[in-house]
């Protein structure tokens, strides 16, 4: 291309940073030109900050700091300081990631602005309408001008929705990213912890429909502590008083181990050492499949379903028992949970070259 891309691209939780890092390199190897937008939707510096440095990513161009809210304000103020920054700059077309508020509120506003939107991880699809992410991704699917789909089963559900001829098969720009990092995860962290690999559980708890409501998060909490390791949780800033309200009791009946968020390259390691990752995050939940660590996913569905059928993943739902059941039986198969990663499952590590190209040919 005679003239780089001046694209603008939308992030504001952990994932998406870490997809930024992986598509930024590629973008500018090619010559393009990104203005990086940090909605705050993970307002609290540890949250944020600290995965920026971690990445080596430079800090946002832009930081709305919109902060924590109900879904409505909060991407409604994503939307009004989104709106006001097109207005005043212009660009090639506008860069959204998986299916958080600030995807949705980057989408809409670009479409409403005829500005070209590009969906990266389009596609996936829980089938669960109860999930204020498979709101926001659906809708973002339906106006983005280029759907790039990480997976096989995430292509089908776009052709089968009748947006096959917007979308491209790339790969996960996670697994991308993974790759890069992986040989730099801080193994010092498990010393610090005093843990063993092998010797521990990991665990995160983010998603709303689990911490916003207290019989599901105490349900989660009690299982966790009655586990036969320790159970090490990184505790989210919007949930921590709550988690500590509930952890009081856990402690005395088990080895839950709360701690403070963490950053990359120490998650990575703990992940890599843990026995077994119990999660509610898509993210964590790829990322043990990355590392072939066998995870215990705390929902009732997921959209990362390759991970379930090839036995990598067991869904366990909320309910105490019924985590523990999900445990017991994949404790049960350890031994046939595969050790290694399927490489072609999430593209092989070449996600970031097929999303540029792709959108190269669109947006020239």
């Amino acid at each position: 291309m005679a003239e780089g891309l001046n694209l603008v691209r939308v992030v504001g939780a952990r994932p998406q940073f870490m997809q930024a890092v992986a598509l930024r390199r590629e973008l500018l190897r090619r010559g393009h030109r990104e203005i990086l937008i940090h909605t705050g939707q993970h307002y609290d510096e540890a949250m944020s900050k600290v995965f920026f440095d971690d990445l080596g990513l430079d800090r946002p161009d832009v930081n709305l700091r919109v902060g924590s809210a109900g879904h409505g304000a909060q991407t409604g103020r994503m939307m009004q300081a989104l709106e006001q920054y097109l207005l005043d700059n212009r660009c090639d077309g506008l860069v959204v990631d998986g299916d958080t508020n600030s995807t949705l509120a980057g989408a809409l506003v670009a479409v409403k602005m005829h500005i070209p939107v590009v969906h990266v991880e389009a596609g996936l699809r829980s089938f669960d309408m109860r999930m204020p992410e498979e709101v926001n991704r659906i809708v973002t699917d339906q106006v983005a001008d280029l759907l790039c789909s990480p997976t096989e089963t995430a292509m089908g559900n776009i052709e089968r929705e009748g947006l096959g001829s917007n979308a491209v098969r790339t790969g996960d720009l996670m697994y991308d990213c993974f790759l890069h990092f992986r040989d730099r995860a801080r193994k010092a962290v498990l010393e610090e912890m005093n843990l063993e690999a092998g010797g521990y559980f990991l665990a995160t708890v983010h998603r709303s429909e689990n911490t916003d409501d207290p019989e599901r998060l105490e349900n989660i909490l009690e299982a966790l502590s009655c586990l036969p390791l320790p159970v090490i949780l990184p505790v989210h800033p919007r949930v921590s008083e709550r988690i500590r309200q509930f952890a009081k009791r856990a402690d005395s009946v088990g080895a839950l181990r709360l701690v403070e968020p963490i950053g990359y390259l120490e998650m990575l390691a703990l992940e890599a050492g843990a026995r077994c990752i119990f999660t509610d995050s898509g993210g964590v939940q790829r990322e043990a499949f990355f590392w072939a660590v066998p995870s215990v996913i705390l929902r009732e569905t997921t959209e990362w379903c390759e991970l379930i059928e090839g036995k990598w993943s067991v869904l366990a739902g909320w309910r105490r028992q019924s985590i523990l059941d999900a445990y017991d039986c994949l404790d049960g198969r350890f031994d046939d949970v595969p050790t290694q990663v399927k490489d072609d499952i999430f593209g092989g590590g070449q996600a970031a070259k097929r999303i540029v190209a792709a959108m190269e040919t669109l947006l020239s």
